[in-house]
């Protein structure tokens, strides 16, 4: 079967690999579509993300959804011909958080696609994929491949809520309209935000924050005083998530947020020593808190995209096969045509 393989930056191959046999517990998967995150094109681009570097040939993706072909010995919850959304988490279940409830702090963690660890953690992109059938969700048969496949980012939005309380009536602000951003924009008004702000430096993803449901754009780029006002009164959101990495949306988070306010800090900011303004924390006795992929949001949001409640359709604006990977992950990469390109292993 063939595997999408980063061997380094820009090196990103199309090979034959071999299937192990099923163990027990294990479901073997056909490949139906996956997304393109951002630690994808990080590791794609930049050969790392973070502090975790390529060091051995790493198979990408996580973001995945596929059809059960087959089922190793003691599998009982999903069976051949299936369609699943696959949670590409796989915790000990042993360790402290784990036993805490909170297994996406696992500190053996699975997971897809990573350099984290050695030898590297392999990932979704791949024609036939084994999985465990823990992380096998089984949605109806007329869903499309694409929207089941975005079950682990929506995941990713629903937990980040969760970890901002109570957002009955809200006033939200929103920093990166990236997919995520707009994903963060469907679950916060799906929990009861009354308007929600979102910020961008480019038009093109805040028209498709408009489309799920944004109250308010503003392009910062161009007309950075729409967000000034918000500073008046020490701050005029009740909630800011911080969606896009950046230590300057974090300021305005800082800034735009009333006292007694909550940011969720989403993106993942850079390394290093940032030099922000935390003694604003202080005064207006903000909480900052930070989320870290999901646990139990997952199922949630199979669920949400199962019955339609949640629609992102809109975020999907791009398919390529697997022939063309690396047309896909530089679409992936322009915000000026695209937000979430998805990967299917057509030809």
């Amino acid at each position: 079967m063939r595997a999408c393989v980063l061997h380094a930056a820009k090196d990103l191959r199309l090979e034959e690999r071999r299937s192990a046999p099923l163990q027990a517990g294990e479901v073997r998967l056909r490949f139906g579509a996956g997304g393109i995150c951002g630690s994808d094109l990080h590791y794609y681009f930049d050969g790392r993300v973070g502090d975790f570097a390529v060091r051995e040939p790493l198979i990408l993706g996580h973001e995945v959804a596929g059809e059960v072909i087959e089922t190793g010995a003691g599998v009982s919850r999903v069976k051949a011909g299936d369609r699943v959304a696959v949670n590409p988490s796989l915790p000990c279940w042993q360790c402290r958080a784990c036993q805490a409830g909170r297994t996406n702090l696992c500190a053996r963690m699975t997971f897809f696609g990573s350099a984290a660890v050695m030898p590297h953690i392999q990932g979704a992109f791949q024609e036939r994929l084994t999985v465990h059938e823990s992380q096998c969700f089984v949605v109806p048969a007329a869903t499309p491949f694409a929207i089941a496949a975005m079950a682990e980012p929506l995941a990713v939005c629903l937990h980040a809520v969760q970890r901002a309380g109570a957002l009955l009536g809200a006033h939200v602000l929103i920093t990166g309209s990236g997919p995520i951003g707009a994903l963060t924009c469907l679950a916060a008004r799906h929990a009861g935000a009354a308007r929600i702000t979102i910020t961008d430096l480019a038009d093109p993803p805040l028209a498709v924050a408009a489309r799920v449901g944004a109250d308010e754009t503003i392009n910062i780029a161009r007309a950075a005083g729409q967000i000034e006002r918000y500073k008046a009164d020490r701050g005029q959101f009740d909630v800011a998530f911080e969606a896009s990495g950046n230590p300057k949306a974090l300021v305005t988070c800082l800034d735009c947020t009333r006292p007694g306010g909550r940011i969720v800090q989403l993106g993942m900011l850079p390394q290093g020593e940032l030099g922000l303004p935390l003694t604003k924390l202080t005064p207006k006795e903000l909480d900052l808190v930070g989320t870290f992929r999901f646990h139990d949001a997952f199922g949630l949001a199979v669920e949400a995209l199962v019955s339609g409640r949640l629609d992102v359709a809109p975020i999907l604006t791009g398919t390529f096969d697997a022939r063309e990977r690396d047309a896909a992950f530089a679409a992936a990469a322009d915000r000026e045509r695209h937000m979430k390109v998805q990967l299917v292993f057509d030809g």
